[in-house]
């Protein structure tokens, strides 16, 4: 029977692991010291838990670290990491560097139910969700682990469809007895599920990212069918109950295709959207997938340009985001959890 990872585990669930195994409490601050501060990668290490007890933990528990299948890197720095999934689709995470600032972009699924029509990941169906330990595992297994920044749920999946395991892996990310980090250095995106977007804005101080690529619901419906569920009217609804002008972040995700959304009509649409928002607007260029059409190319430079300098003069905040990692397939929305060729 395969043994069971510690990490990912919460102090709590380390506490019950330590009675299970006949462990004094104080144990599991003990483990998680070893998991998340000195972050071993065998029962064995943790020298202060003693041989008896190592032994009785080593019965059904491991530490569980399992390192990438293989990874890629791209012209610009980029690494994208492969590893090993779910029910036959592996996922994917991507260490981007950028000056000061080492940014992971971290799966939270194999695969995704959301079915927007322009990302990879989403055409390749569901195939699961991770647990906590499949998350914080991308964290700590790569080679640039010490050295992150900033993580974001960005990678496969759609977080507020694997609720309880993406916060699971928050409080191990920001308690003081797991990495300590601040929830300032986290950002989740969702495509904006209500009921659990709510639970992750009432429960974390992350900073929260929403997929909108358009603001008109019939268009949006088009590219993301979850508009019919979640729309995009509602999700803002949501989002005025809350006050993003101090700690927390909220930004507004944009991806821009050429003759699709990418016209004044579209600017003022989305600055009506969220006027009064406390939020940023990143505009991403699309990235094209395998099996579009002509109608789904990105849009140029200048129209990017021409959107954003409209609305900032619309008082909307908006940046254009520098895509990453486009030529091996790890740029936003071409993520497929396969190896490359």
């Amino acid at each position: 029977m395969d043994k069971k990872p510690l990490i990912g585990m919460t102090l709590a669930q380390l506490r019950d692991v330590a009675a299970e195994c006949g462990l004094p409490s104080f144990a599991a601050r003990q483990m998680a010291a070893w998991l998340y501060t000195r972050r071993v990668d065998s029962i064995d290490a943790m020298t202060d838990v003693s041989k008896a007890g190592r032994a009785r933990l080593s019965q059904n528990y491991s530490v569980g670290l399992q390192p990438p299948i293989m990874s890629a890197q791209s012209t610009d720095g980029t690494v994208k990491y492969l590893f090993t999934g779910l029910n036959g689709r592996n996922i994917e995470a991507v260490y981007i560097p950028d000056r000061d600032r080492a940014t992971l972009c971290v799966s939270s699924q194999a695969g995704c139910k959301m079915g927007c029509t322009f990302c990879m990941t989403g055409r390749q169906g569901y195939h699961g969700s991770l647990d906590a330990a499949g998350i914080i595992n991308q964290i700590l297994a790569i080679p640039q682990s010490q050295s992150l920044t900033n993580i974001v749920f960005m990678g496969m999946g759609e977080p507020m469809d694997n609720i309880d395991a993406v916060m699971q892996a928050i409080e191990v990310l920001t308690a003081p007895w797991g990495l300590a980090w601040s929830p300032k250095r986290i950002t989740v995106s969702s495509i904006g599920k209500l009921d659990t977007l709510r639970t992750l804005l009432d429960s974390t101080k992350v900073h929260v990212a929403i997929s909108v690529h358009s603001p008109f619901a019939i268009e949006r419906e088009r590219l993301m069918p979850v508009e019919r569920a979640y729309p995009v009217a509602k999700v803002i609804e949501l989002l005025r109950g809350y006050d993003f002008s101090h700690q927390r972040r909220l930004s507004m995700e944009y991806i821009m295709w050429r003759g699709v959304n990418d016209d004044m009509r579209h600017a003022r649409g989305l600055a009506r959207l969220v006027n009064g928002l406390d939020c940023r607007v990143n505009l991403i260029r699309y990235h094209v997938i395998d099996g579009d059409s002509d109608s789904m190319q990105p849009s140029d430079t200048v129209t990017m340009e021409a959107f954003r300098d409209a609305l900032n003069d619309m008082g909307i905040i908006s940046t254009i985001r520098t895509s990453r990692g486009e030529d091996i397939a790890a740029a936003c929305g071409m993520l497929a959890g396969k190896q490359q060729a």
